[in-house]
């Protein structure tokens, strides 16, 4: 079971994959973005599409897509919040898989610290930062499912 994140913006779509276990993100492709956030999401679903055609890409079958959701520290919608869930649900008309919205909240500045230890040269890190972003985006909805899975193990069932 394969997740995709995505760390979606007004220039750059930043993708991320896990693995097949569902249990590690590792950033995958940037791509353009268009005009509009329906755009965009038709594009990305033409890109997944020639992806699952090509059996050097090893995408297999999604089980769904992560969206980061921009907010505010407190929480608040951010100007490009309206954008965002109006790609999300253009990707749901498109590919009929769930869609999650996951909280983005500082991922951007995450992924430039990371990048910012392995790259010193700002112009090679902001390349990688969309895909990066998209990681960490897709690794937090993953790891939280992840401790809920193990919440729900851990139950103890009643006595009959």
């Amino acid at each position: 079971m394969r997740v995709l994140g995505v760390d979606f913006g007004r220039r750059r779509i930043g993708l991320a994959l896990s693995d097949r276990t569902g249990l590690l993100a590792s950033p995958w492709l940037t791509l353009p973005a268009s005009s509009t956030p329906e755009a965009s999401a038709a594009d990305l679903a033409r890109l997944l599409d020639e992806k699952r055609r090509d059996e050097m890409a090893d995408l297999g079958e999604l089980s769904g897509i992560v969206v980061g959701l921009p907010r505010r520290l407190n929480g608040e919608d951010t100007s490009e919040t309206a954008a965002v869930r109006a790609f999300a649900n253009a990707l749901v008309k498109e590919l009929g898989i769930p869609i999650h919205l996951q909280d983005e909240r500082l991922t951007s500045r995450e992924a430039e610290q990371r990048l910012a230890v392995r790259e010193k040269d700002w112009r090679r890190r902001k390349s990688k930062l969309d895909t990066a972003a998209a990681a960490i985006i897709l690794q937090d909805f993953l790891d939280a499912r992840k401790a809920s899975d193990d919440l729900d193990a851990d139950a103890e069932l009643p006595d009959e």
